[in-house]
Parts: C-alpha cells; structure tokens; sequence
C-alpha cells in the first residue's frame, strides 16, 4: 500500500499544518488523500513554533525512499532558510519533498 506510483518510489507519506484552531485544515486533508498517501500528519500550530508534535512523528517515520507530500510549501517551513534546511535533512535520509499545489518536487526548486 502506498502512493501513486508515477509520483514516488516508497510510501508517501503527507502532512498538513494549520497555524490556528478556527482554520480547516480539510482542503489539505482532501488534496492528500486523493495522492492515496499511507499516513497523513497533522498539526495545529504557528508556523514560527518550531516544536510540532505531528510534524516531529512524521519526521520520525519517513524512510529511505518515501516522498512527504504536503499540500503547499508554506505549510512545511516557517522561513524560506528553515525550508531549505528541513529540504536538505530529507534530501540527506533519501527522503523526496513533493508539494501538490505547487505542482514540483521540492529537492529540485530549492536546492538546484
């Protein structure tokens, strides 16, 4: 079980971010699960807040060849510096970036 193929070589795996309680995050939610992801994260928090329980989780279960899906790059960084370094860490692990609304893989756009 995984992501469309086409996509990425291993699992894809998604998060979604909004920045307050009163925001819905189900527009993200939608987007990731037609991408068929295995497991979806989500937080409810700043982006500036830099401790995201979801986001430390899926942190921890992306693997060698999966792809984090995310729904825009805003929902992923804080900063444009602190977006490339969550890039370049993934890059590292083997890790793919992939935003679906921006329609391209993040590895790519940002890091060459």
């Amino acid at each position: 079980m995984g992501c469309d193929r086409r996509a990425v070589v291993g699992h894809g795996i998604g998060y979604a971010r909004v920045s307050t309680a009163d925001q819905d995050p189900q527009l993200q939610l939608d987007a990731l699960s037609a991408a068929d992801c295995l497991k979806v994260y989500t937080d409810t928090a700043t982006g500036t807040k830099a401790d995201r329980p979801q986001w430390n989780a899926c942190l921890a279960d992306l693997r060698r060849g999966d792809t984090l899906l995310i729904w825009k790059i805003d929902r992923l960084g804080r900063n444009l510096r602190d977006l490339i370094d969550i890039v370049t860490t993934l890059q590292t692990r083997g890790v793919g970036v992939r935003s679906l609304t921006n329609g391209s893989t993040l590895t790519q756009e940002l890091l060459g």
